[in-house]
């Protein structure tokens, strides 16, 4: 990779706020460890913004959307079409991240990474189109090294942009038809996970289409020829897609302005180990919200060394599982701030 990378600078959260943290949580009215993963979460939040009483702010879900070359060769159950068709449905509140982001509260931005369609100017649509999809990585890279380093820099000049509005907390989703290939690819790449253990059924492969998508990635790796230790840039530059590309800009610019991250099944777990490599301290800034069905999923969080709060047999994406988790990472931080502890309410603690 010869392009210029954009600078991520972001700071590890300072430990030395834990124990007073752990403290709180500890003294709140309940037996020690009662509210599980919650206190982990609650945790976490306090060690981001190194405080004891956390604030969640303006929390958004943004969907990258991006067409994928490698689709119109059949790693997917349905037409590239339906990757600008969904983008519609999401404008017109009619997609399930829609339904659930309204139920919870969250505000959407949708943004057109890639997608072989001309929206035209329209309202709650980003621009940040990096061409009309990708090319297909079975036969060449998906996008060359400058059109990788310049969707990581849109991608963190987006998360600044929701920063300086005051958001502080972004969920990550996305649509594009093809992309649990691409994210199979990269989880294969950056994990030394066999390709096999990497592949599953996207969008709904019956068997023969399960076989054709597994002998393609096997084709895509085979003419990449990547090394074990291959940098994060070149592995999203052959097998990335524009939005999965530009989503992990925004997750290390969203790090960067101390953030919270909520991170949603297996296309946006690709994005996040991707970004990991490049600057490892955003996972400081992650929540995982929930483990997908895709085989590949258990793979990065392993990586990762993350226990998400959900497991529902989910694989939509879109960001659906960080938007039905988003109330729990709330009731975290509310327990912290609000819950009595054993002083405040006059309860005896535990002899």
């Amino acid at each position: 990779m010869t392009a210029h990378l954009p600078d991520f600078s972001i700071a590890a959260p300072d430990a030395a706020i834990v124990p007073a943290l752990q403290r709180k949580i500890d003294h709140k009215t309940k037996p020690l460890g009662a509210l599980g993963q919650l206190e982990q979460v609650a945790l976490r939040l306090g060690r981001m913004q190194q405080t004891l009483t956390p604030t969640l702010t303006q929390p958004h879900i943004l969907v990258f959307a991006g067409d994928h070359g490698a689709a119109k060769v059949g790693v997917s159950a349905f037409p590239q079409d339906v990757t600008w068709q969904m983008v519609e449905n999401f404008l017109a509140g009619g997609a399930a991240i829609n339904v659930f982001a309204r139920h919870n509260g969250l505000s959407i931005q949708v943004i057109d990474c890639g997608v072989a369609h001309d929206f035209g100017v329209r309202d709650g649509l980003v621009d940040a189109k990096q061409g009309p999809g990708t090319a297909n990585y079975v036969v060449e890279p998906a996008m060359s090294a400058e059109a990788c380093a310049a969707a990581l820099a849109r991608g963190q000049a987006l998360a600044h942009e929701r920063a300086d509005a005051g958001c502080n907390v972004v969920g990550f989703g996305e649509m594009g038809i093809g992309n649990t290939a691409s994210a199979s690819l990269i989880t294969h790449a950056l994990t030394g996970t066999p390709l096999v253990d990497c592949i599953g059924r996207g969008t709904g492969l019956d068997d023969a289409g399960l076989t054709r998508k597994r002998e393609l990635l096997t084709q895509a790796v085979a003419r990449a020829a990547l090394p074990a230790n291959a940098p994060a840039e070149r592995v999203l530059a052959e097998f990335g897609g524009f939005e999965i590309v530009t989503m992990a800009g925004a997750m290390l610019g969203a790090a960067e302005r101390g953030m919270t991250l909520l991170v949603d099944g297996f296309i946006v777990t690709s994005a996040l180990l991707a970004a990991s490599r490049l600057a490892p301290e955003v996972v400081d800034y992650c929540i995982f919200c929930h483990r997908s069905a895709e085989p590949g999923h258990l793979a990065q969080l392993d990586a990762l060394g993350a226990d998400p709060l959900l497991d529902l047999g989910l694989r939509l994406g879109e960001g659906t599982g960080a938007a039905l988790a988003w109330p729990l990472v709330k009731a975290a931080a509310g327990f912290l701030n609000e819950m009595a502890s054993f002083e405040s309410a006059g309860v005896a603690e535990k002899l």
